[in-house]
C-alpha cells in the first residue's frame, strides 16, 4: 500500500507495510503515482524467490508513462524508473503485509497486564465543561475516593498478572487525584516495598489539574513520579471558559505558575502540559504557541471528543480549519527548532526508524488486555473511558478478570479487525485508534470515530513532513 502527499514543498511517499518514507522529486513522485494507479501487483513487481524481488522491466510498462509524463525526456523517465525499481527490489516500496494472517491466532495469546489506571478519586474540584467523567463521578451515583486497601489490592493484582514483565506502569488518575494525595503516597510506598521481592519496577505517573499542587506534593512527585500530566488548555480566556471551578470562576491564574515551576523543576523533561481544544478555539495552534511562549517544552493539546449535541463538539465542517491549524502549528515548531528553542508536540512525535511495530498492529492500544482501569471500589474496566458502563466491567481486583468474553473482544481490537482501517495509510501508526471513541460513535469497539481518523491522518502527515524539513 502506498500513500502520497505534498506538504510544505515536499513530495512524500509512504510505503505503508514496510514503514518506509521517501522524499522524492516531482518525476519520481509521478511515476510512483502512475504505478500505484495500476492496482495490479503483478504489473508492479514480480517475486522471483523469497530472497529476490525485482520490478517489472521498463519495456513492459513504458507505455504507462511516456504519454502521461510530458516535459521529460525518455532518458529522464528511464533513470527515474530505475530509481523506483531499486526501491521495489529493496522491498521498501510496494511491499507486502506479511503479518495480516497472524491475527487469527492472536486471540489465543495469554494476557499479561502491564499497566493500571488507578481512579484514586472519583471527585474533582473543577467543573470542566467537556469532562467525560462527569466531574469525576463516571456515571456513578456518588463521589468517592479509593481506599489504601483497594489500591494495595490493585497493585497486588498487577504484580500477579504481569508474568515475567519487569517494568510496570501505574497512573494515578481521577477526577482529581490530589484530593486523595495521602493514599497516593501510601500506595507508592507500598509499591516500592515489593519491587525487589517480585523483581518488578513501578513507573508511577500523576495526572492533575494543579489546583492542590504545592511544594510538598511537587517534591514528592519529582522523587517518585516518572511522568506528570498537567492539565491546561492554553490561553487564559480559553482555559477559564472550559475549566472553571464549580462556582464558575476561572482556574488559569490558580495553576499556571505552579505548572511553570513544575516543568522547570523537572528540567523540562518527563512531563506534559495537556490541553483540550474544542469548537470554541478552532485556532488551537495559538494555544500551543501560548504554552510554548510560557516556557513549556512538552505540550499536548488534543481535540475534544463529544456528542454533537454539545455546542463545543467538533463537527465535520470544522475539519478544514483544524487541518490548516496543524500545518500552521508545524511551521511554527520548525521555526522554534531552527532557532534552538525546540518544543515537543505530542501528536507530532513519530518514530520512523523501526518501521511499523508488529505488536502494535496486533494488540492495538492494549486496553482491556494489557492496560486496565480500576475504580475506587476495585472494579476493573478496559480503560478509563469505559468506566461506569456495566456491560464493559471485566471483574475486580479481588477476583480478577471474570468477564472473559468482553476481554476476548478487546484481544482482537486492532487494525485487521476494523473494516475502515484496511485501506488506511495511518493504520500502523494509530493501531486502529481509540476503542472507546469507536464504541461511542459507532456502537462497536471495532468501528471508527471518523472525525478522529481524519485528524490522526493529518497529524501523521505533518509529523513526517517535519522530519523531512528538519533533516
Amino acid at each position: 500500500m502506498i500513500h502520497q502527499y505534498k506538504n510544505n514543498g515536499f513530495n512524500i511517499v509512504m510505503d505503508v507495510n514496510s514503514g518506509s518514507i521517501h522524499v522524492v522529486d516531482e518525476l519520481v513522485y509521478e511515476i510512483i503515482r502512475i504505478l500505484d494507479s495500476v492496482k495490479d501487483p503483478v504489473k508492479i513487481r514480480e517475486v522471483i524467490s523469497d530472497e529476490e524481488i525485482k520490478a517489472v522491466p521498463y519495456a513492459e510498462v513504458k507505455d504507462l508513462f511516456e504519454d502521461k509524463l510530458t516535459g521529460y525526456s525518455k532518458a529522464e523517465i528511464l533513470e527515474a524508473y530505475e530509481e523506483v525499481s531499486e526501491l521495489i527490489r529493496s522491498d521498501i516500496l510496494f511491499s507486502e503485509d506479511i503479518y495480516k494472517d497472524f491475527v487469527i491466532d492472536f486471540k489465543k495469546r495469554k494476557t499479561v497486564v502491564k499497566a493500571l489506571c488507578l481512579h484514586i478519586s472519583h471527585d474533582c474540584n473543577l467543573a470542566c465543561k467537556y469532562c467525560f467523567a462527569q466531574e469525576g463521578e463516571y456515571h456513578q451515583s456518588k463521589r468517592e475516593l479509593m481506599s489504601y486497601e483497594v489500591g494495595k489490592q490493585a497493585l497486588d493484582f498487577l504484580v500477579k498478572n504481569s508474568g515475567e514483565r519487569h517494568n510496570l506502569e501505574v497512573d494515578f488518575f481521577g477526577g482529581e487525584p490530589l484530593m486523595n494525595f495521602e493514599v497516593v503516597k501510601q500506595l507508592v510506598e507500598y509499591g516500592r516495598s515489593i519491587e525487589k521481592t517480585y523483581n518488578k519496577e513501578f513507573r508511577f505517573t500523576l495526572t492533575t489539574n494543579g489546583v492542590l499542587l504545592n511544594d510538598e506534593i511537587l517534591e514528592f512527585a519529582n522523587k517518585e513520579m516518572s511522568n506528570l500530566v498537567l492539565s491546561i488548555d492554553g490561553r487564559k480566556e480559553i482555559h477559564d471558559l472550559m475549566r472553571p471551578f464549580r462556582g464558575g470562576q476561572g482556574s488559569y491564574d490558580k495553576i499556571v505558575d505552579k505548572f511553570k515551576k513544575a516543568a522547570e523543576s523537572r528540567d523540562q523533561m518527563n512531563y506534559y502540559v495537556r490541553g483540550t481544544f474544542t469548537r470554541n478555539n478552532l485556532d488551537f495552534s495559538e494555544d500551543v504557541k501560548h504554552l510554548a511562549d510560557l516556557g513549556f517544552e512538552q505540550i499536548s493539546v488534543e481535540p475534544v471528543v463529544a456528542e454533537l449535541t454539545e455546542d463545543y463538539a467538533i463537527r465535520e465542517e470544522d475539519l478544514p480549519q483544524i487541518l490548516e491549524q496543524y500545518d500552521k502549528l508545524a511551521l511554527d515548531l520548525i521555526d522554534r527548532k531552527k532557532k534552538g528553542k525546540p518544543v515537543n508536540f505530542f501528536h507530532f512525535m513519530i518514530d520512523l526508524t523501526g518501521g511499523p511495530c508488529v505488536a502494535k498492529r496486533l494488540s492495538g492500544c492494549g486496553s482491556g488486555t494489557e492496560y486496565l482501569s480500576v475504580t475506587p471500589t476495585g472494579d476493573l474496566y478496559p480503560c478509563h473511558q469505559f468506566v461506569g458502563k456495566d456491560e464493559f466491567k471485566l471483574g475486580d481486583v479481588y477476583n480478577g478478570i471474570v468477564n472473559t468474553s468482553v476481554q476476548n473482544e478487546f484481544k482482537l481490537c486492532n487494525v485487521y479487525a476494523k473494516e475502515k482501517c484496511k485501506d488506511c495509510f495511518a493504520k500502523f501508526y494509530c493501531s486502529g485508534g481509540c476503542a472507546a471513541n469507536a464504541y461511542n460513535f459507532s456502537g462497536d469497539i471495532n468501528g471508527a470515530y471518523d472525525i478522529g481518523c481524519e485528524l490522526q491522518k493529518k497529524r501523521i502527515e505533518v509529523a513526517i513532513m517535519m522530519k523531512a524539513a528538519l533533516n
